[in-house]
């Protein structure tokens, strides 16, 4: 990675007074949760022969037969990305970098990696959801339900990728099938600590658009786009102190011409936060 790149990442970085974090998958990727490949391979080979799957990502849509082959692949999935998967070094790395500025999360990831990392979960917004929750389908009310146990029990419990009957997860209010409380459609959950979590982010931004606002942009591709990239370029021609570091893996391009000073980087996090971290 260019040296430029790195001093006028450190710059800002030091001259700002709050850190804005917009993370998607890219960030997970490099921190070792990858959703295809060999890891996908290693630890779905029955998934693989019985259904062809290729990867966690499009296997979680497929159209299962039962709700037992269902929580079958999911509980496997969750289980592995939000309960054994070890905290990414990329997490703890950018923590130390931002633990002294004011800082705000905003991601569409849904492993929790970040409150985990130990960020302060009052400055975290999950847009998309926790794989460590449940939710009603219906949904017939909001709450929202920690489900690890269930989960480790439905991934200890397999057989033929199917999990028993009686382990299927069901609303206690309605009696209707519960859910992981990821977005998917409308009937995803908003309930008060998304509000309160949306609120912050509002509210941190109300606070700093006038101040040096440094916009860190971590592995945002073009899935959802206008939750955090096109936002983030927004806000770096809308508020006059902010700068966007904006780091892509395959396409750091942004919609048209954004100040001189900003940088787009289409280039490894994990490098990025490694020559960060060097004295």
């Amino acid at each position: 990675m260019d040296d430029k790149i790195i001093s006028h990442s450190r710059a800002l970085l030091q001259e700002c007074d709050a850190v804005l974090i917009g993370a998607g998958s890219g960030l997970s990727t490099a921190a070792g949760l990858e959703y295809g490949g060999e890891r996908f391979q290693r630890h779905f080979p029955d998934y693989i022969a019985k259904y062809g799957m290729t990867d966690m990502y499009s296997a979680g849509f497929y159209p299962f037969a039962s709700l037992q082959d269902k929580w079958g692949f999911r509980s496997r999935q969750v289980k592995l990305n939000r309960y054994d998967a070890k905290v990414g070094d990329v997490y703890l790395k950018l923590l130390d970098l931002v633990r002294h500025k004011p800082y705000f999360i905003i991601t569409t990831n849904v492993d929790a990696q970040f409150e985990r990392a130990g960020f302060d979960k009052r400055n975290i917004f999950a847009v998309q959801g926790d794989y460590g929750k449940f939710q009603c389908t219906v949904p017939c009310h909001n709450k929202l339900y920690d489900n690890e146990s269930q989960i480790s029990a439905m991934a200890a419990q397999q057989a033929d990728c199917q999990i028993p009957s009686e382990l299927v997860p069901y609303c206690p209010n309605c009696g209707e099938p519960m859910m992981l409380h990821v977005r998917i459609d409308n009937t995803f959950v908003e309930n008060s600590n998304w509000h309160a979590a949306k609120q912050g982010y509002s509210e941190f931004l109300g606070q700093f658009h006038n101040q040096k606002l440094l916009l860190l942009e971590l592995g945002v591709g073009f899935n959802t786009p206008t939750i955090i990239r096109f936002p983030f370029e927004q806000f770096s021609r809308q508020f006059p102190h902010t700068h966007l570091i904006r780091l892509n893996k395959d396409d750091a391009r942004s919609q048209d011409k954004l100040k001189a000073h900003n940088l787009l980087v289409e280039d490894d996090i994990c490098q990025w936060l490694n020559k960060l971290a060097e004295i």
